[in-house]
């Protein structure tokens, strides 16, 4: 069986014979441009912007209006024909420009992936961020607990080891 498209991106197919190959040929590769190593400029807008220049992408944002209506979680890019759109599949990912870091098409859903360009995000929550200035060991005080110091201690080594803390 012969289909018009390939069935992950529906990127359009050529036949022998057919007129106009190059349209067909440009419609693919315009498709490719959007989603190959992706960057979108948003994925928090559900209208159109006013002036994208060409070669901009989206992640279209719940409740799209105008000509997003009714493509939300496309991918949408301002090429010089008007707006193509992708809809996405299960492990997508794009760099979302104005998040600082990567989003991917999991579950139905676009999830933010845990590494952002501020740290180690968990369920959104920062877990990991940038390097501390380094803290001493402990020493000194009134009353020595050698247990305690030792135990404080390690747990500094360890954050320097994985430089949680500078050294």
């Amino acid at each position: 069986m012969t289909t018009d498209v390939t069935p992950r991106w529906a990127l359009p197919q050529l036949f022998s014979g057919q007129a106009q190959k190059e349209v067909f040929h440009n419609e693919a590769l315009a498709r490719i441009d959007m989603l190959l190593h992706g960057q979108v400029e948003s994925a928090d807008e559900n209208a159109p912007p006013l002036d994208p220049d060409t070669g901009d992408c989206w992640i279209v944002a719940a409740g799209a209006t105008g000509a997003w209506a009714g493509r939300e979680d496309a991918v949408a890019c301002w090429t010089e024909g008007g707006w193509r759109f992708a809809a996405p599949r299960t492990g997508l990912s794009m760099w979302v420009a104005d998040r600082g870091n990567s989003m991917h098409y999991l579950g139905g859903v676009w999830q933010d992936a845990g590494l952002g360009a501020e740290g180690l995000y968990v369920d959104g929550v920062r877990v990991v961020g940038t390097q501390v200035a380094a803290i001493t060991d402990a020493a000194g005080g009134a009353t020595v607990d050698s247990e305690a110091r030792s135990c404080i201690n390690a747990m500094l080594a360890a954050m320097r080891h994985h430089g949680l803390i500078a050294p």
